[in-house]
């Protein structure tokens, strides 16, 4: 038993997802981050290696997992934080060298690169996560114990929303690093706001119903002058088991700040939950009182409990969500070395590559004029 060593590639100054990726890794001190490649400018990647007290510095990615992969205290698993078109190169680079993978969503830059990183996982010993950190909330892993259990009856509607406003101005012209990426088809790829959080939106979706989207009609839209991705959507779904949805997000929603919602309706109740007050999951039963369902309790499902840290009462945040998917990952990584096989409670290869088919598809469903299209 020892901690285990993690590298980073991505994530250097400037950037706002690698300082969140370490905190979350190194939050249960299972797990330190010692080595690095955090930009692709070799001067940019040491300096951010010297301001996080990295052991060792590289230049490059593929040096990184060369030599990680020789040392016999090289790292245990990377952390990929790059913008989206470095996704599959950099994933690939560590699962060939034999090296778990925690990757920051969407999978990959498009379908394509999703489906070969399935296939290499699958052919493969190392472990991959994806960090679709909402799934990680106590109140949701109750949400999605509550529906497997029956306690909403059939799922009949799903209504999620994930709405901001950071970019309702052209930010990306302003030299903002986060907007300039995800506002470039060339590094977000199809799309900019589903790609960025409408799929986070998907993603909670089908982990707490259960169901996966088999179809859907999506009608994007780039308000803001000039901008070539997507800054809103709206798009309807259907469900694999009957349930018909409605997914909305938007970064350009005057007044918002990370308002991340979802709501399931059943014919024996409903449920709703809300990022921003994390710690409340709202049962709705017919004819009778709504309840409030705190976390922390210990009459709550042992998944919840598994994920809550704090005493009831006291919030659980975005990071303490953003860890538990590194919890779980490592958990299996340690099962792993033991010879035992993982469970794998945290999304996936393929939780991304439907992730990516939900992406590309909204946006041709829009762009041929908002019609329905299977997944």
């Amino acid at each position: 038993m020892r901690r285990l060593r993690a590298g980073i590639v991505g994530g250097g100054r400037g950037a706002f997802i690698g300082a969140v990726h370490r905190i979350a890794a190194e939050l249960d001190g299972q797990a330190l981050v010692v080595a690095g490649a955090m930009s692709a400018d070799a001067a940019t990647a040491r300096s951010s290696a010297e301001a996080w007290y990295l052991e060792r510095s590289y230049d490059s990615y593929a040096a990184m997992a060369q030599a990680e992969a020789a040392r016999s205290d090289g790292i245990d698993f990377v952390i990929v934080a790059t913008p989206n078109h470095m996704h599959y190169p950099v994933a690939r680079a560590f699962l060939e060298a034999g090296i778990h993978v925690v990757c920051d969503k969407p999978l990959a830059f498009a379908v394509t690169e999703a489906e070969q990183l399935v296939a290499l996982v699958g052919s493969g010993k190392p472990l991959f996560a994806l960090t679709h950190n909402y799934t990680g909330y106590p109140a949701v892993r109750e949400a999605r114990a509550l529906v497997k259990n029956g306690a909403l009856g059939e799922l009949r509607k799903l209504l999620v929303e994930y709405n901001q406003d950071w970019l309702m101005t052209p930010l990306e012209q302003t030299g903002n690093k986060q907007a300039q990426w995800r506002t470039d088809p060339a590094r977000a790829g199809v799309s900019c706001c589903v790609g960025d959080i409408g799929s986070h939106a998907e993603n909670l979706l089908e982990f707490i119903s259960g169901q996966h989207i088999t179809a859907l009609c999506a009608d994007l839209t780039s308000f803001v002058a000039g901008r070539r991705l997507d800054d809103d959507a709206n798009i309807l779904l259907r469900l694999s088991g009957g349930a018909k949805g409605t997914l909305v997000c938007s970064q350009v929603a005057c007044g918002e700040e990370n308002a991340l919602s979802i709501r399931l309706y059943g014919s024996k109740g409903g449920l709703e939950w809300r990022q921003q007050e994390p710690n409340t999951l709202l049962f709705k039963p017919p004819g009778a009182a709504w309840q409030n369902l705190r976390t922390g309790k210990h009459f709550s499902d042992p998944a919840a409990q598994a994920a809550t840290r704090t005493p009831a009462g006291h919030p659980e945040g975005y990071l303490e969500a953003f860890a538990m998917i590194y919890r779980d990952f490592i958990a299996d990584l340690r099962r792993v070395q033991r010879g035992e096989p993982p469970q794998r409670n945290y999304p996936g290869v393929h939780d991304g590559l439907r992730g990516l088919r939900f992406i590309e598809r909204s946006v041709e469903s829009s762009r041929r004029g908002a019609i329905w299209l299977d997944l």
